[in-house]
């Protein structure tokens, strides 16, 4: 069983952009009954800590070389400032493996920029921060038909989404894991988009 989501870690990562996203993850406290535990492991460029751009030291758990696509459930990719360096080639070929081999891949904001430089949003419906973003800053990005101005977009396994979006980034990678039940993650989901007390009583109704 693919039990493993690993979440890539480098300087500069935009921590909070996949911060509801791992702690869903990583807690299973939603979790339908027949849900699959999974795990989140932490991937770097190498074992090197690195310095998310909210300050905070993480130290990989395993380099990208040691990655099994077999035992992954998913690849998310946060935003950073740094995806149009070469630094990021290996963990960009890891994620066209994965969609190759059926794995989910989720990219935020600037991973949206890696994706789209090599090509993978070229004949896949996305979004990102804009179309025109993409454009400026991926000269290889040839994918505008395919874009779609939503703040997160899923085409198969690949799930998309724009920097202002992490909510619903979240639901989109959480309903493709189908670990939440349909109602638990539309409760869930207004609970944190609206702050609204009855959204809370019905999540935790979904999972009794």
């Amino acid at each position: 069983m693919k039990s493993t989501v690993y979440l890539y870690v480098f300087d500069t990562m935009a921590d909070w952009e996949v911060g509801y996203l791992s702690a869903e993850v990583n807690s299973g406290r939603f979790y339908r009954k027949e849900a699959q535990p999974l795990k989140i492991v932490t991937v770097g460029i190498d074992n090197t800590p690195v310095i998310t751009m909210g300050g905070i030291k993480v130290i990989p758990d395993i380099g990208h070389e040691e990655l099994i696509i077999e035992d992954a459930a998913a690849l998310i990719l946060p935003g950073g400032n740094t995806w149009t360096e070469a630094i990021h080639d290996p963990i960009l070929k890891k994620a066209e493996e994965c969609l190759q081999k059926g794995v989910i891949v989720g990219a935020i904001c600037g991973a949206t920029m890696g994706l789209a430089e090599k090509g993978m949003l070229n004949n896949r419906w996305h979004t990102s921060n804009g179309p025109g973003f993409l454009k400026m800053t991926c000269p290889n990005y040839e994918g505008e038909m395919y874009y779609k101005q939503e703040p997160a977009v899923t085409d198969g396994n690949l799930i998309t989404a724009s920097g202002t979006a992490s909510l619903e980034f979240t639901v989109h990678v959480l309903k493709k894991l189908d670990v939440f039940s349909l109602e638990t993650l539309d409760s869930w989901y207004n609970f944190y988009l609206t702050h609204e007390s009855k959204y809370f009583y019905e999540l935790i109704s979904s999972i009794q």
